[in-house]
């Protein structure tokens, strides 16, 4: 991690709002000066944020989260407003600025729009502002009643896009543990370097309330950026100094190593962010010839 020179920071509602579901504001300065120190070293950072829905739960003094869409998207419309004020505040402090990048699913599954969301995140970060991205709850219906379209999701696909060296996790977990992490024998795993069945196998997730993603979701999103070359690393938010202790190679958190070298970009978003319309049957001797060989199902010429 001490090489990455591009990181995709993903922050959770947990860590960013207080048990009473308020906005965190201090939690979130305290990460505006991690940033702002990543920044200063020479790495480039573009941070995806939950936390929209749990700001407007704090603004409007609500207690539990709603239950019906159009309340939840117009909760997450006031509480939009107040992260990114919270963001400018901290980071402006130090004489940066953020600006705010609100994505639906077809932003992603469209090529035209993709190849704009990229072009409009390598300009801002040669800039040198940094991104906040989330998922535009206001708008977006399955991201607000289905946990596959958490921000855990949407940063691997935003680490996919750009290529980035790695993809950071922050939630209130520490790390991936070999047991549940509330039994006193659980061992955390410092570095995981496949993940297969025997790793699936020790997901133990307890999400809920203003959060919607868990362990099974950081995990499915470390899969997408390991196969697509990336590094992953999974670590409590709530750590003080987390960001600089990771890049320092403290052993913190889980590290996901990534597979070979980066895949080429055009594959990056077929694989994971082009939408599937169809399908194509082919024998097993196809199979084998692009599976095996590399060959290609097009005819000659």
């Amino acid at each position: 991690m001490q090489s990455a020179q591009l990181v995709v920071v993903k922050i959770g509602s947990r860590v960013l709002t207080t048990e009473e579901g308020l906005l965190d504001v201090g939690r979130v300065e305290k990460i505006g000066q991690q940033c702002h120190e990543l920044l200063t070293s020479g790495k480039k950072i573009v941070v995806v944020s939950s936390g929209a829905v749990g700001a407007g739960m704090g603004r409007l003094g609500l207690s539990t989260r709603p239950c019906t869409l159009p309340e939840l998207q117009a909760v997450a419309a006031v509480g939009q407003s107040c992260l990114t004020e919270a963001y400018e505040r901290s980071l402006g402090s130090f004489g940066r600025h953020v600006a705010q990048l609100l994505l639906v699913a077809d932003d992603m599954h469209d090529r035209g729009r993709y190849l704009n969301i990229r072009n409009t995140l390598r300009s801002l970060l040669k800039y040198g502002a940094i991104p906040i991205i989330n998922e535009n709850d206001s708008v977006s219906t399955a991201e607000l009643q289905t946990t596959f379209g958490d921000n855990d999701q949407l940063a691997a696909l935003v680490a996919t896009l750009l290529g980035a060296d790695a993809l950071v996790l922050l939630s209130d977990v520490e790390g991936l543990f070999d047991q549940d992490p509330k039994n006193p024998e659980a061992q955390r795993i410092s570095t995981v370097r496949e993940i297969d069945s025997t790793i699936e196998s020790m997901v133990h997730d307890c999400s809920g309330g203003i959060s919607k993603g868990g362990m099974a979701s950081k995990l499915k999103a470390a899969k997408t950026v390991n196969e697509a070359g990336i590094h992953c690393f999974i670590g409590s938010g709530r750590q003080e100094s987390i960001l600089q202790e990771l890049v320092q190679g403290h052993d913190v958190g889980t590290f996901f190593l990534g597979k070979n070298d980066l895949m080429p970009a055009k594959k990056r978003w077929l694989g994971w962010s082009a939408s599937v319309s169809g399908k194509i049957i082919i024998d097993a001797g196809a199979k084998h010839a692009v599976l095996e060989r590399g060959s290609s199902l097009l005819p000659a010429g």
